[in-house]
């Protein structure tokens, strides 16, 4: 048989394969497969069904997150299925909370959950970066049909979630990230890298640990990490021209180092500091609006200074800036920060963090409050946002104490914290201290709260980041912007805003239910897309000229709105990828196409 005939027969037999129970008598017979396989034809309906009662029958979450890593490496078609049909269970196992479990245990797990023959990503050690074209060139060729990755979400693990520096077990995020852009914006699965830049670990715990696959050495210096993270990305956008890069996870002078570095010169953005900030400000938009006092005098407390705190505070100030067109230094006095050592002031006599500088008060004179109760009696705030990762760090009195100081409006308390052992309170908690008055967002997801004295059924918002960033993703794909601006984040924050339907608007809730979370996504992406082509920054002529010729009216004018057509929309939806609804679908996408199960 020729070459090309191999090729062929090899695909049919690799699809077929993938196909399982569901593989039509034709093709078991072409494959000789007759009296090895059970009898039965399966659709993938069936299939679906018997995956999600697998799923659902392990006794732990961590079985959980293991079972649909193994089905990912195995058939990716099923799992993002399973993942869009069943996204309000699936979620939760595959990103936040789940996932800080399985990278806390991911050295452990590793060999199980992927097959030895499978490229899960990149490994890159320090000793690597000299080599790194070479090593990026066996990345391309262990991929099907050398397909160039379009987004990359990167990390060095030296900060996981709320968790700490977990050096290579980090690597559990940008694979349950990239699984996101895939099943809520319908990015190409085949076109996704995860990134772990093996550098090394300051976590006794893992250097001591036996089974620690990562490199044993502690964290290089500022200067090696910046060298070597800087060859990385030069390399990485010299293979790959086009690449988005998302930054994930790295320690908070390092995200605001890298982001600076690169943000002007190349596409990418760091979804700690301007996704979280993106998403909130979402929420934010809509508590706002409802909390019954104006804008310019909401008094902001951000309890915990770090990398996303700051992030989302300076999208809050951008908003009121561009939307309520208060001057900078006016909105940036509405906010006032507590760290580990108190209330960050100019006064406070120790050297502040580079990012901090910007948020310290010059108005406190010879105050200085070393605790959130001395903060919170100083500043009176109508908004309390936690990013401390301190659990219970919103206790009993300070929830109360909030509701006290705003009797003629509704606080706005916002613990941002994730995973839920990191969270600064609960909902429930919020409510019983509030008088069931809070406008609430959480970073990790609580359960519903009943109404004692009236049964009414509360359900909670999350701030989650995955309502912004696969759109931002799937945008910056598509359109292929030279670099992505705050305007543009700006843009999909007031797009996500804008995204409440009347019932959710009715029910005074501060974001979309997360079972319309691909609709909403393809509506962020419009409007990033719409943005972008305003700016005029947008490389792709396709995208230019759909824009261009379908502007909204209201985006005449200087203001960023949010807004898009429904030619655009419409647009976008037709290229976001979904999993095969049925065997011939899958087979003949499969063999034309190139066969996702491959990556």
């Amino acid at each position: 048989m020729s070459e090309t005939g191999d090729s062929r027969r090899n695909s049919i037999e690799l699809v077929g394969a993938k196909a399982g129970t569901a593989m039509p008598a034709e093709m078991r017979q072409a494959l000789n497969l007759r009296g090895l396989v059970p009898a039965s034809i399966e659709d993938f309906s069936k299939q679906e069904m018997r995956a999600f009662q697998q799923l659902m029958a392990k006794p732990t979450n961590l079985e959980k997150y293991e079972f649909l890593a193994s089905l990912r490496s195995i058939n990716v078609n099923l799992f993002f299925r399973l993942v869009l049909n069943h996204f309000k269970e699936v979620a939760p196992i595959i990103y936040t909370p789940t996932v800080g479990e399985a990278c806390l245990n991911y050295s452990h797990i590793y060999p199980f959950i992927y097959p030895c023959k499978t490229s899960v990503g990149m490994f890159i050690t320090l000793n690597d970066v000299e080599n790194i074209d070479a090593v990026i060139e066996n990345y391309r060729n262990s991929m099907a049909e050398h397909i160039d990755p379009e987004i990359t979400v990167i990390t060095d693990g030296s900060r996981i979630l709320g968790l700490g520096d977990l050096g290579i077990n980090g690597m559990g995020i940008p694979i349950g990230k990239l699984q996101l852009y895939v099943a809520i914006a319908g990015l190409n699965p085949g076109r996704t890298l995860p990134i772990v830049l093996d550098f090394g670990t300051n976590s006794k715990k893992y250097l001591n640990d036996p089974l620690y696959l990562g490199t044993r050495q502690p964290r290089p210096d500022d200067e090696t990490f910046y060298r070597a993270a800087d060859k990385v990305l030069a390399a990485l956008y010299r293979a790959f021209p086009d690449l988005l890069v998302q930054f994930e996870d790295f320690s908070t002078d390092h995200a605001f180092g890298l982001l600076k570095n690169w943000r002007n010169k190349a596409l990418c953005f760091n979804d700690d500091i301007q996704g979280t900030g993106c998403v909130i400000l979402g929420g934010f938009i809509s508590a706002v609006e409802q909390a019954g006092i104006p804008p310019r005098d909401q008094r902001i407390l951000f309890v915990g200074a770090g990398s996303a705190a700051v992030g989302v505070a300076k999208q809050l100030i951008e908003y009121f800036v561009i939307e309520h067109r208060i001057p900078e230094e006016q909105a940036k006095a509405m906010f006032w920060f507590v760290d580990s050592r108190g209330m960050i002031t100019a006064n406070r006599g120790d050297k502040l963090a580079q990012h901090k500088v910007y948020f310290a008060r010059h108005d406190n004179g010879d105050t200085q409050c070393t605790s959130i109760d001395e903060a919170l009696e100083y500043v009176k705030p109508t908004a309390l946002i936690g990013l401390s990762t301190i659990y219970k760090a919103f206790n009993e009195r300070i929830l109360t104490r909030m509701n006290e100081l705003n009797t003629d409006a509704r606080p706005i308390i916002f613990p941002l914290s994730n995973p839920d052992k990191k969270a600064e309170c609960t909902f429930e908690e919020a409510m019983q201290c509030t008088n069931n008055r809070v406008l609430f967002a959480s970073g990790t997801a609580f359960p519903e709260y009943t109404v004692p004295e009236t049964g009414e059924v509360r359900v909670p918002a999350q701030g989650n980041n995955m309502y912004v960033f696969p759109a931002i993703g799937l945008g910056a794909v598509l359109c292929k912007p030279s670099h992505i601006t705050d305007t543009m984040i700006y843009a999909v924050s007031k797009a996500l805003a804008n995204s409440l339907n009347e019932q959710e608007r009715a029910r005074g809730e501060l974001y979309p239910r997360i079972e319309r979370i691909r609709d909403v996504a393809a509506r962020l992406t419009a409007a990033f897309i719409t943005q972008a082509v305003r700016e005029g920054c947008v490389r792709d002529k396709h995208w230019m000229e759909i824009v261009q010729s379908n502007m909204p009216q209201e985006a005449d004018s200087k203001a960023v709105t949010g807004l898009f057509t429904k030619r655009v929309l419409g647009e976008v939806k037709t290229l976001m990828w979904a999993p095969a609804s049925s065997v011939e679908q899958y087979i003949v996408e499969a063999i034309t196409y190139g066969n996702p199960d491959d990556i």
